[in-house]
């Protein structure tokens, strides 16, 4: 089923993905903080909504991981523009999670399935774009440019190790039963 609240709180999400992203880009850094607050919290909200009046689906979370993907990839290459974060990092996101619906055989109604160092990244993804843009916005000594560049640089590391074990365990069959 597709028109629940749960969905309703993802598309709103991905209606102020390009918003924040064009912010950030032009470093107006409370409204994007404050774009950036609102989707963060509707992406705490989204799945325990669709758990709590049984609405979960397998197209619902694919359509929640979709969002954040494409929220997150806006943002942090926005911030590369600002170069906040290297440019491969928001490219390595858009593969990585392009790898990992095709392995989970998502278009195809499966559930999609995480590894522990995916999801790892994918919070990572989050905690680096909320650094930066809390960052800006109170004008603080923290987060310093270089803990920003050695968090973004640990994520590509993390990201490739992650797409490269994905692609071994596709290799041996191992990934799917």
């Amino acid at each position: 089923m597709w028109l629940t609240w749960a969905n309703a709180l993802t598309l709103a999400r991905a209606l102020l993905a390009v918003p924040c992203a064009w912010l950030a880009a032009d470093e107006r850094w409370l409204w994007t903080a404050l774009i950036f607050s609102l989707a963060v919290l509707s992406d705490l909200l989204d799945g325990p909504l669709a758990r709590r009046f049984d609405q979960s689906s397998p197209l619902g979370g694919l359509i929640d991981h979709t969002t954040d993907a494409a929220f997150v990839t806006l943002l942090l290459a926005a911030l590369a523009y600002g170069g906040y974060v290297p440019w491969l990092l928001p490219v390595l996101v858009a593969a990585s999670f392009a790898q990992y619906v095709a392995d989970s055989r998502a278009l195809r109604g499966r559930s999609l399935r995480a590894s522990y160092l995916g999801r790892a990244n994918g919070i990572g993804y989050f905690i680096l774009a909320a650094l930066v843009v809390y960052g800006n916005a109170l004008a603080g000594p923290w987060p310093t440019a270089a803990s920003i560049d050695a968090l973004a640089w640990l994520l590509v590391v993390t990201s490739l190790a992650s797409m490269l074990h994905r692609l071994r365990l596709w290799r041996s069959g191992g990934l799917h039963e």
